[in-house]
């Protein structure tokens, strides 16, 4: 547990990070609170702490610089999400949220790799034309379940990003945390594609509601890794 002078300073950094992704218009007003009442929480959990919390500031640092990848031509063909909402805060940063309060490192690597691994695959692939993942068919940038070599690739890098940050702000075996965020992000960001492909493109699931699952499934699959 830490004293209220050593976490003050973090808590005051934090409040600052979220004003500036509110006047920047990446988070509307109720995302950038909760997202600081979540960082709070996290700082103060006895089993997490300050540096739990700078591993999810890489998530929502990546996801800002890659939402801003090629974001005219996005503009130009229609998908680009612009300012996120609470909703995309909840759906993304629950789980860690709640991973991170148990003081569980495998489940909280693989949610965070999970979200990272989606949010890069879906902004930078949808530059390219993808194809449906349960059919491989060619399907229009912006289509529910539609995969790419590209995204796939950048996905992949950004799980891994989360897993050699991991190491280094936990103090966890590099190796260990590689294995964790490369195969939990993945196997969720496939997860989040075939949700996609079969239930929301019916309408069945929302993508808020596809987020959760696929961060829920990159948890489990965390957690069986770190137990190994």
């Amino acid at each position: 547990m830490y004293n209220l002078e050593y976490v003050a300073p973090y808590v005051v950094l934090l409040m600052v990070i979220g004003i500036m992704v509110y006047a920047k218009k990446a988070l509307d007003l109720l995302g950038s609170i909760f997202m600081i009442i979540m960082g709070v929480i996290i700082i103060f959990a006895p089993d997490a702490g300050v540096y739990w919390l700078f591993l999810i500031l890489v998530f929502l640092i990546l996801g800002l610089l890659f939402t801003k990848y090629k974001h005219e031509y996005k503009k130009e063909i229609g998908v680009y999400e612009g300012t996120r909402t609470i909703r995309n805060v909840v759906s993304n940063g629950i789980v860690p949220f709640v991973m991170a309060a148990f003081g569980n490192y495998g489940g909280f690597i693989g949610s965070i790799a999970t979200a990272t691994a989606d949010t890069m695959a879906s902004e930078v692939g949808v530059t390219t034309t993808p194809r449906l993942i349960t059919t491989l068919k060619k399907v229009p940038p912006g289509t529910d379940g539609g995969i790419s070599v590209l995204g796939t690739t950048a996905g992949i890098i950004g799980a891994g990003i989360i897993g050699v940050a991991a190491s280094y702000l936990l103090q966890i075996d590099m190796f260990k945390t590689l294995e964790i965020a490369v195969i939990s992000g993945t196997v969720g960001c496939f997860v989040d594609s075939v949700l996609g492909a079969v239930l929301e493109s019916k309408k069945y699931l929302n993508n808020e509601q596809v987020n959760l699952i696929a961060t829920v499934c990159g948890a489990f699959i965390g957690i069986a890794l770190g137990m190994i």
